[in-house]
């Protein structure tokens, strides 16, 4: 086998927890709930400052113009009867005291008016028209107290035109002043319907946004749940998949696609229950060899010493026909007697070869490892064994490296398990064929033992099962040769592989490594399975 390049590998994903994943869900939900109550608490703001702007602001200004507005219409109803007064002084005495707490009234009203904020775009520009205006009419007209005063004296003096005349221009005044005071209540008014449109309007638009806001959470918390729950699944997949395995079930499944640990989990329990196959496997295997042991005991104690005075008794009546008829003057019943008694024989001594088998299993000793030389070994083993496929048609191949470095075996459980191998390829191939034994170097250290034949081949249903004990294709096999090879293999921490080759026949690798090891053949076994596919 040429060694093969280690694969390089593969960058390690950066694995997605389910606590990230949740944290990730959960900040999102936050983000969301976060945004909607920001919003919520600038509109509560902008309706507080509207609503503070209305009371503290708007409100005043509105009772205290409309009391200014309602004075001065006052003023104007005596204004206009003064000529008409029955007791002139009194309704002189009465505008003379109302003109004197005009610029206190509209001192008040200027109180009222500075209090309107000057960085609200809603007040800024009302605020600044409305200061100049109360200051143009505090300060009143020029002349108006010389013209009261002419009023007053042509009253006394019962200048009825003059009186006349002065009372029509300053009720042009006066009227001109309520006017401007009606004037300024109806910005102020208007101002005041702005804000109730804009509240009405931020009413309904944040009803609308607090819906819109609402159902998005509702969305994202049913999205959340779904993601959940698919975050969960696998690990439901995984408690589903142990409560079928407590049943005994431990049958490979694909493990959860799923990139979290809930996935890694999940691979891992599926390598646990494939250990545990594995293990109930290798249990099952041990009691059936326990079991052959026990049966070869019993066969042998029962079988092999009958077999051996069965063996002795046909040597001794085969000499004695034998001497009863001298050669020469043997007869036809003399001469089939004889047939008879070496077929007899015959069959005694594969009796006796298949309880010496089921013998070898149950008490095999445990190998003596040594460091030997696997090439010394294959080639006295087919020397020993050249006769023998050369009566049967067959024909053999070595080819075995130069350099192929000693391994501690047991030189004797090798030579029975590569025995084995070789006559099990010998009668697979009935009108004869070619056998190839090869030796290379391991690519992982240790030796790769190769037997093939170009027999007809196993088919693949087959190939699976022909380690187990008494699993045989031939009709007088026995089930154990390829058995006891498995055994010898993974007892020196070795490993066995039976493939097909092609274009026909079986092809067998025996994998021995440089060190012996605990003899699970777990590793040497994936070794021997990662360099099947080479060529040799």
């Amino acid at each position: 086998m040429t060694p093969r390049q280690p694969s390089p590998r593969p960058t390690p994903r950066r694995r997605r927890t389910v606590a990230r994943r949740v944290l990730t869900a959960y900040a999102a939900l936050l983000v969301l709930f976060g945004a909607t109550l920001i919003w919520c608490l600038l509109e509560l703001r902008a309706a507080s400052r509207e609503a503070r702007l209305l009371r503290e602001g708007f409100v005043p200004l509105q009772l205290e113009l409309g009391e200014v507005l309602a004075q001065q219409n006052v003023f104007n109803a005596q204004l206009n009867h003064i000529t008409a007064a029955k007791n002139p002084a009194d309704v002189r005495e009465w505008i003379e005291t109302a003109r004197r707490a005009r610029p206190a009234a509209f001192a008040k009203l200027r109180a009222v008016a500075e209090r309107l904020p000057d960085d609200e775009p809603t007040t800024e520009r009302l605020r600044r028209e409305w200061l100049l205006e109360l200051d143009e009419l505090a300060a009143g007209r020029p002349g108006e107290s010389e013209a009261f005063s002419l009023l007053f004296q042509a009253m006394a003096l019962g200048d009825a035109a003059g009186a006349t005349k002065l009372q029509s221009d300053l009720i042009k005044r006066e009227a001109d002043a309520a006017q401007r005071l009606r004037a300024a209540k109806a910005r102020v008014d208007e101002a005041m319907g702005r804000l109730g449109v804009a509240a009405s309007a931020r009413e309904q638009r944040s009803l609308q946004v607090l819906v819109a806001l609402a159902s998005l959470t509702l969305a994202v918390g049913l999205g959340m749940s779904w993601h959940m729950n698919r975050l969960l699944r696998p690990l439901r997949a995984v408690t589903s998949r142990a409560e079928v395995v407590a049943t005994g079930d431990l049958r490979p499944q694909p493990a959860v696609a799923d990139d979290s640990e809930i996935g890694e989990l999940a691979r891992t329990f599926e390598r646990m229950v494939e250990a545990i196959a594995a293990a109930r496997a290798e249990v099952v295997h041990t009691e059936r060899l326990a079991t052959i042991g026990k049966m070869a005991a019993h066969v042998t104690h029962e079988i092999r010493n009958p077999l051996s005075s069965i063996g002795l008794n046909l040597e001794l009546l085969e000499e004695e026909l034998r001497e009863a008829a001298p050669a020469g003057a043997e007869t036809e019943g003399s001469r089939e007697a004889l047939v008879l008694l070496a077929a007899i024989r015959a069959e005694t001594a594969r009796l006796s070869r298949i309880a010496e088998q089921y013998l070898s299993i149950a008490r095999r000793p445990a190998p003596t490892l040594e460091p030997e030389s696997i090439g010394d070994l294959i080639r006295e083993l087919m020397a020993f064994v050249r006769p023998e496929l050369e009566r049967a048609g067959v024909r053999h191949q070595l080819d075995l490296d130069e350099d192929l470095p000693e391994v501690p075996i047991d030189e004797a459980q090798i030579r029975q398990a590569l025995l084995n191998l070789v006559r099990n390829a010998r009668e697979a191939m009935t009108d004869g064929g070619e056998i190839a034994v090869r030796a290379k170097r391991a690519a992982g250290g240790g030796i790769d033992v190769i037997v093939e034949d170009d027999g007809p081949g196993i088919p693949d249903d087959v190939r699976a099962s022909v380690f187990d004990p008494f699993f045989t294709t031939k009709q007088r096999g026995t089930g154990l040769g390829l058995a006891v090879t498995r055994e010898i293999v993974e007892a020196h921490g070795g490993a066995i592989l039976c493939e097909a080759r092609e274009p026909r026949g079986t092809r067998f690798r025996v994998h021995l490594p440089a060190h012996p090891s605990d003899g699970s053949g777990a590793r040497p076994r994936a070794e021997l399975l990662a360099g099947a596919g080479e060529s040799h």
